[in-house]
């Protein structure tokens, strides 16, 4: 059985390069395939609060605690913050319902799930609007979010925290005013959108990359048929057909040879399989190249329905 190599973070703890994504897996087979990844050696599991999943990530990993296939300080599990428990008083509030949704007595990451704060009614109305449909927004500074989630750390609740969807202008301004650095930065990165400045100001600062929607989240909201389909690509079926493996395989590969984590989303067995061996084969530079000149800044997941939030991070020239 093989397992996937890890990466250390900022706090010392070991994370491991493939985990199983589990957004957008739908309701009754999230379970079925959390199991299978940890057979297949599968020890990082990517969660949220806001996928609805996490009582169904929860009973797989106690299964295969029970059943003795892993051990849980072998496993990684992450979960994140939804935008509508952005103000501190809610954040240990939150956490503790994804704790007990998971049934663990700790996490090994969590993440702000985004900066843009969104007003709390209540846990069922994750995208509260007002009677016209406008959304309705928490203008909580993410600074003040970020602070509440140090406690959180300090408390041996969870043993790392980060952010997800922040630019490098939000994650400066959490290193200057605040005590505790991001591990994690969890953003979309893929062949169409390489992300490079990012990636190399997050590398600089000793924050690792999650890259998320690795093959541009083809089930996404929005997606119309004369949208491109990574992969599909003429580029990357090339390298994936001369090197005798699958496109995915080729992306994760080429994720990771960036030194990102990569969190790759399937409930079918063969792909959970297929997505972890990928530690076997190398690209070579120029393979590096081709894969990153399909850059075309093209975001699958440009979060729509909050663009006009004072703390949407994918504006132009954002600076704030």
């Amino acid at each position: 059985m093989m397992t996937a190599p890890t990466v250390r973070l900022q706090t010392g703890h070991q994370m491991p390069l493939v985990g199983l994504g589990t957004w957008k897996s739908p309701k009754g087979q999230v379970q079925a395939a959390v199991e299978h990844a940890i057979k297949c050696g599968y020890r990082h599991i990517d969660g949220a609060w806001d996928y609805g999943n996490e009582e169904e990530v929860g009973q797989a990993v106690a299964k295969m605690i029970k059943e003795d296939k892993v051990k849980r300080e072998h496993l990684f599990i992450t979960s994140k913050l939804w935008n509508i428990f952005h103000k501190p008083k809610l954040v240990k509030t939150a956490f503790m319902k994804s704790l007990k949704k998971l049934g663990l007595e700790y996490l090994d990451l969590y993440l702000i799930h985004n900066p843009c704060g969104e007003k709390y009614i209540s846990d069922e109305e994750k995208l509260p609007k007002d009677p016209n449909g406008a959304p309705l927004y928490d203008d909580t500074d993410y600074v003040q979010t970020w602070k509440a989630m140090e406690e959180l750390q300090k408390e041996g609740l969870v043993r790392s925290i980060g952010v997800s969807n922040f630019n490098k202008y939000q994650i400066d301004r959490i290193l200057r005013e605040c005590t505790v650095p991001p591990a994690v930065n969890q953003v979309e990165i893929n062949p169409y959108l390489v992300q490079k400045d990012l990636v190399d100001f997050c590398t600089s600062k000793g924050i690792v990359i999650t890259a998320y929607s690795p093959f541009g989240s083809p089930n996404r909201p929005r997606a119309t048929p004369n949208d491109p389909v990574i992969l599909e690509d003429p580029t990357l079926v090339e390298i994936a057909k001369r090197l005798n493996k699958t496109v995915a395989q080729v992306i994760l590969r080429y994720l990771i040879q960036r030194k990102a984590v990569v969190i790759p989303k399937s409930v079918t067995p063969e792909r959970i399989r297929s997505n972890l061996k990928v530690f076997d084969f190398e690209l070579t530079g120029s393979d590096m190249d081709a894969v990153s000149s399909l850059d075309r800044d093209g975001k699958a997941c440009p979060w729509f329905l909050i663009v006009d939030h004072k703390y949407y991070p994918f504006g132009k020239n954002y600076a704030e």
